[in-house]
């Protein structure tokens, strides 16, 4: 989450974290224990690494816990700017997940263009080409339900273990979670375990692009 959102600093997200979930009579393994993460997920011993390097909470961790209390991102981002004023925010372009396999939303690199989308407002992520889709139906359950908006970054490194948007170039659009990329090929894991994994070749891929958080 953090690292790409360079005006959260590093004290004042962990101290967002701390105010949720005194705002929901927890300790922090409470509120980690509730959100069905390790209970020790939030503790002070894991805010920085053995070599005193910063260590942030996962885009996943923080959207559990928001999902978990009924919090919004705007209150977490509330908690995040107390005593400060608020961040800078930037205008995302959105569209229905339906939308995203259609001609005219997207350029070759996965860009959003045309005029044809609603916005909404986001803190600034430093990425001009910054996206959202808004999710429909039950296929991505349990993860992410009906009515969920996607904040997707095409500027953003993608690992393994990263939830990504993905559009091939027959125009399918899925998000799964990235299990393994070679030269050739990508092995995504599906989020509802309905739906099978699926193995791509790397040339039948139009662009991928890494989501950063989940607004309910």
């Amino acid at each position: 989450m953090c690292d790409d959102v360079p005006m959260m600093r590093h004290k004042d997200v962990w101290r967002a974290i701390d105010r949720l979930a005194e705002a929901h009579g927890l300790s922090t393994s409470g509120l980690a224990r509730r959100a069905g993460l390790d209970p020790t997920t939030f503790n002070k011993s894991k805010r920085t690494t053995r070599e005193n390097k910063l260590r942030w909470p996962s885009t996943e961790s923080v959207s559990k816990v928001l999902d978990a209390t009924g919090a919004t991102i705007e209150e977490f981002v509330g908690y995040v700017t107390e005593g400060r004023g608020q961040l800078p925010s930037q205008k995302v372009p959105l569209i229905g997940f339906a939308q995203a396999g259609l001609q005219g939303f997207f350029d070759d690199a996965g860009y959003p263009i045309g005029g044809s989308w609603d916005v909404l407002s986001y803190p600034d992520v430093n990425d001009p080409h910054v996206f959202a889709l808004e999710v429909s139906g039950d296929s991505m359950e349990p993860v992410y339900r009906d009515g969920d908006r996607l904040v997707v970054s095409p500027a953003s490194d993608v690992r393994r273990g990263d939830r990504v948007v993905v559009k091939t170039k027959d125009g399918e659009v899925m998000v799964k979670e990235l299990k393994r990329k070679t030269a050739l090929n990508l092995d995504l894991k599906s989020l509802n375990p309905a739906f099978e994994d699926r193995s791509l070749e790397v040339r039948d891929i139009a662009w991928m692009a890494r989501v950063l958080w989940v607004s309910q």
